[in-house]
């Protein structure tokens, strides 16, 4: 949860105020593990927009988990669940371009088939 600390009432008083995020963590790490797997390539903005987010939401996750994160191994490996959030998000990202391929492949299908038969 994203919560704030003011002191409203003197020094040891603290209150805790903030908001429960409308995103669930599994897809707060899947998004992080999404800009990370572009390697540079795409902005905060590009990611965010394809998962229906604010480029700031993304940042700030991006950089709350770097803050976060815990030094890897000294042989550069990446942990069991750092590799699951990417792999989600390199599914999610698959099964995504699939859907929009389906339509121009039913197409060209068709068009295919006319051609075969007209050079029968």
């Amino acid at each position: 949860m994203d919560t704030l600390t003011m002191d409203l009432a003197g020094p040891g008083r603290d209150v805790q105020v903030g908001r429960k995020s409308p995103y669930p963590e599994e897809f707060r790490k899947d998004a992080v593990a999404l800009y990370r797997a572009a390697a540079g390539k795409r902005t905060y903005a590009a990611v965010a927009a394809d998962l229906g987010i604010t480029a700031e939401s993304l940042r700030t996750w991006v950089r709350k988990d770097e803050a976060q994160a815990v030094p890897e191994g000294r042989d550069g490996s990446v942990s069991a669940a750092e590799d699951l959030a990417r792999l989600r998000a390199e599914n999610a990202r698959l099964l995504k371009a699939e859907k929009e391929w389906q339509p121009e492949r039913e197409i060209l299908g068709r068009t295919a088939a006319y051609f075969a038969q007209e050079v029968k």
